[in-house]
């Protein structure tokens, strides 16, 4: 009889704790991964920056992924500075297409 009142008990506060995680509004939870901005220098006046770029055949771009480059959307190797100052190891992005066939 111990043992089912135990396990009852343990499934009702389970059940408690897991059901507040859910009431709780997003506005008041901690936010865990967007804490600070990140893009700082680029388009900062837009709701949402969005770049569409044509790629010929064969062609390469190499695109940056850390926000700092000063030739955005491509990269200029800024997140090198970035790594070393804070021991991150961001890269950029880099996308080629196939060369055509003859």
């Amino acid at each position: 009889m111990n043992s089912m009142r135990y396990v009852l008990s343990t499934v009702l506060v389970t059940l408690f704790v897991a059901s507040d995680a859910f009431m709780v509004p997003k506005t008041s939870r901690p936010q865990l991964f967007l804490q600070a901005k990140i893009n700082n220098k680029v388009d900062l006046e837009s709701p949402k920056v969005v770049t569409m770029v044509e790629m010929k055949p064969g062609e390469k771009k190499v695109f940056c992924r850390c926000w700092q480059s000063g030739t955005f959307p491509l990269c200029d190797g800024a997140h090198m500075k970035h790594n070393e100052a804070t021991g991150d190891n961001i890269g950029p992005l880099i996308v080629s297409t196939p060369k055509p066939s003859n």
